[in-house]
């Protein structure tokens, strides 16, 4: 049973990696590499070995730089030595294609990795030779880096002055990421000036872009741990604690070594300020951890400043004394970053105070007003009030002509509303002038119609009448002829007449003038034949149809058959007294008639030997008219079945 766990486990976490892969590398679809953390987040942090496994396989030098250059710049956050490994093969390799643009991209990477290796003259260098080889659009995150290097020594006023360049760049590109970057840049630079209030409102200005942008990347994390630092500062530890956690749950997804050291240094400080050292403790530790896996030694300077800071305000000053030196001996003569420095030197200028020894004291407090005085200088100082001030009247002249756009809407929209009312009113006018000159014409149209209706009703009724004089005519003179087979011949045509009379009548009697309803009209023409054979007990007429109502053109043809057959079967198909009935159906199926005329008589012996007369021909005659075909079956009685085009082809 654990073999099978373990099997389905192993299978579950390759159908995991799989899936993982097709994320970013599509070996079947162009194009092959979803960038990450640009058309993609959906990974885990395995990404850098997908990376690398494909590298080789990549179809083009572009997309090859590009899969290299995020390999290198990705792996900064996890292993110096690599990171700079993979980033020395994408100068080597870009140099031999002769490729500036791409060796320009790399240079940008190398800066990045020799600022996280306190190589900050280095890297200052790097970052400047990769300017003139690089496009416009990707001078943004050059500056960013830049701002860092300055961020690094010190310089806060030219770290602002680069976030401000990023800033203007990203607008004019209209580069939501280089927008949200700088506007993350300078919340951490008010920060370091106890500015929090500003620095949160940049911050968050910062998340909402990134949210926005909809990507989790190493850019989005560290933001949301400068939005927590700033709520610290500002001793809402409620919203700090939730974006630290945030960038943490990122942080671990991703392998960001460096962020994740950042949280932790600041956890260790909430957890302190809220008095659980246990918990700020272990956060220390954490920070400790990940800055050693990174081998940065500005992160493991700070975390173990965060560690004597919570020493001492333990009361466990020799400790303090311990990690707080610990913490200046990495801090290097080029470590640059008088910020951090001058906290070490604060707090251990503290712990010596409380040990009583006054001596070093002095000396480690006199350290920090020197590092003090060098980052909190009169230039960065004005820089950052002017840059609030210049932020201040942005956000005045954005709410100015906030309010003059709405007041040329209203004005638009009030212009607008009186030519669409003037509109409506002429419209309204012309509906009003069209509705009554349309009630004369339908009264008009309707009168016409009525006397139209009542013209056809007329004539429909004087057909029927003489069709009928037609009828009495015929019954009058067979009654003065002693020859039956005459006297036969007579009665048919009188049925035939009557027939059609019936169609005539049905006309100017029903509502539709130009339809006949055949179930109706199949049932009066039936009583009128067994009337007229006087065989209404003998013989029995099942009409198996629904109500089916046909034009004129066909109901008269249809009839006549109907009439013809019903004759004929009533006069042979019930010899010698039998009794018998007789099926008629009329249905509609698609786009044709079928008719059946059926009886359970004697056969066809009779009508085979009348096949010849005028009945016949006339059927035959019909049938063609209908562009219809008709089928015969003899085996049980007589069965006739006729099927005719609803529309008569030309």
């Amino acid at each position: 049973m654990p073999a099978l766990k373990i099997c389905f486990l192993t299978t579950f976490m390759m159908l995991i990696g799989n899936v993982i892969i097709a994320q970013i590398i599509s070996h079947k679809q162009n194009p092959f590499y979803n960038k990450v953390f640009v058309t993609t987040d959906n990974f885990d942090s395995s990404y850098l070995d997908i990376l690398e496994t494909n590298l080789n396989n990549a179809p083009a030098d572009t997309t090859r730089f590009s899969m290299l250059n995020d390999l290198a710049y990705y792996w900064h956050t996890r292993n110096l030595n690599k990171a700079m490994t993979f980033t020395n093969l994408g100068l080597q390799q870009t140099a031999t294609q002769k490729d500036e643009l791409w060796n320009g991209r790399f240079k940008i990477t190398q800066g990045a990795i020799l600022l996280r290796m306190e190589k900050l003259d280095s890297a200052l260098l790097v970052l400047t030779q990769a300017r003139p080889l690089v496009h416009k659009e990707d001078i943004p995150f050059l500056n960013t880096q830049i701002g860092y290097v300055f961020e690094r020594k010190g310089d806060l006023s030219k770290a602002a002055d680069y976030a401000l360049k990023s800033l203007d760049l990203g607008e004019e590109l209209d580069d939501k990421k280089a927008i949200a970057l700088a506007y993350s840049d300078l919340s951490n630079i008010f920060w370091k000036q106890s500015k929090f209030d500003e620095g949160l409102q940049y911050g968050l200005k910062s998340v909402k872009i990134f949210e926005e942008r909809g990507i989790q990347d190493l850019d989005y994390d560290f933001t949301l741990y400068v939005v927590g630092n700033n709520y610290l500062a500002l001793g809402n530890t409620r919203n700090a604690l939730k974006f630290y956690n945030n960038a943490i749950r990122i942080g671990e997804r991703y392998g960001f070594y460096n962020n994740l050291s950042d949280v932790y240094i600041s956890l260790a400080e909430l957890y302190t300020y809220l008095n659980d050292f246990d918990k700020a403790s272990f956060a220390g530790m954490q920070a400790v951890k990940y800055a050693r896996f990174l081998d940065n030694n500005f992160m493991l300077m700070r975390s173990w400043l965060a560690i004597g800071k919570l020493q001492f305000l333990e009361g466990k000053y020799l400790q303090a004394i311990e990690n707080l030196t610990k913490s200046i001996v990495i801090a290097t003569a080029d470590f640059g970053d008088e910020y951090y420095l001058s906290q070490a030197y604060e707090y251990l200028a503290k712990a010596h105070a409380e040990m009583e020894n006054y001596e070093k004291a002095y000396i480690a407090y006199l350290e920090y007003d020197k590092l003090v005085k060098m980052i909190f200088t009169a230039e960065a100082d004005e820089r950052i009030a002017l840059l609030q001030t210049e932020f201040d009247v942005a956000q005045k002249e954005n709410t100015i002509q906030l309010q003059q756009d709405l007041l040329k809407k209203q004005q638009i929209r009030q212009v607008l509303i009186s030519i669409i009312s003037g509109l409506l009113l002429f419209i309204l006018l012309g509906l009003y002038k069209i509705t009554r000159d349309n009630r004369k014409k339908n009264k008009l149209l309707q009168r016409q119609n009525q006397e139209k209706e009542f013209l056809l009703k007329e004539i429909h009724h004087r057909v029927k009448n003489n069709l009928e004089i037609v009828s009495s005519l015929l019954a009058l003179q067979s009654s003065q002829i002693s020859d039956p087979n005459v006297v036969d011949v007579m009665k048919e045509s009188q049925h035939r007449v009557q027939s059609m009379s019936m169609i005539h009548k049905k006309l100017y009697k029903g509502k539709n003038l130009a339809a006949i309803e055949m179930k109706d009209y199949f049932m009066n023409l039936g009583n009128y034949i067994l009337h007229s054979f006087g065989l209404e007990n003998r013989v029995n007429v099942n009409y198996d149809m629904s109500v089916l109502e046909l034009d004129v053109e066909k109901a008269l043809p249809i009839g006549l058959i109907v009439n013809e057959l019903l004759t004929n079967s009533l006069k042979y198909a019930f010899p010698e007294n039998r009794e018998g009935s007789i099926i008629i159906s009329l249905k509609e199926y698609k786009s044709r008639l079928q008719l059946l005329v059926s009886d359970n008589g004697v056969g066809s012996e009779n009508i085979n030997r009348k096949k010849t007369g005028f009945g016949t021909q006339l059927i035959d005659l019909l049938t063609k008219q209908l562009d219809g075909r008709m089928t015969k079956n003899m085996t049980s009685g007589t069965t006739l079945y006729f099927e005719f085009l609803l529309h008569k082809t030309t």
